[in-house]
């Protein structure tokens, strides 16, 4: 393993084309050399928190969507935050930007927190995985912003990104999804 992209954002190149990555920005929480887990900040779904975890609603605005934050376990919730208190993360990953602990209650996740937002499943790697797709290509590493996590414009984070980055990779961001319509 090179350099850990733990708090880094990975914009997915545009040869990436495994479905569940086309056009995504992650933000990665961990990577070591057991392996790597992030979530994917730009796939709003149609759903929302109320619909789909009613009980999160006192610490999360109803109508936030549930965001897919990737293919392994899609079933399970995970929640992103902003902490007020960082010593209350059980891991940060961007400043005060982490992940609340399992056994944390709603009212005090609302109380301990400024911003949230809740993803269903996550992108995991096992060890050495991410570090071959990077070396191939597949990811470009940009630094996280946390404007980016809590993104306003989700559907757009993946050419800001590229555009913040610069150079040619700004325009790799006006890229067109099927390149054949140029």
């Amino acid at each position: 393993m090179a350099k850990s992209l733990a708090g880094q954002l990975l914009v997915a190149s545009p040869s990436l084309r495994d479905p569940n990555f086309v056009r995504t920005v992650l933000l990665i929480g961990v990577h070591s050399e057991e392996g790597a887990m992030g979530v994917v900040l730009n796939r709003p779904s149609t759903v929302t928190v109320r619909e789909a975890v009613p009980q999160l609603e006192p610490a999360v605005d109803d109508l936030e969507p549930v965001y897919v934050g990737g293919p392994v376990a899609p079933t399970s919730v995970v929640c992103l935050a902003e902490f007020v208190e960082p010593s209350l993360a059980e891991l940060l990953v961007l400043g005060r930007i982490g992940f609340p602990a399992p056994d944390t209650g709603v009212e005090e996740l609302a109380e301990a927190t400024a911003r949230r937002r809740v993803f269903a499943g996550y992108a995991g790697w096992s060890d050495g995985q991410l570090d071959a797709e990077v070396d191939d290509g597949d990811w470009i590493a940009q630094i996280a912003l946390p404007q980016d996590v809590f993104s306003e414009a989700p559907e757009e984070l993946w050419s800001s990104v590229l555009t913040r980055k610069g150079g040619s990779y700004a325009l790799i961001a006006r890229m067109p999804l099927d390149p054949s319509v140029n």
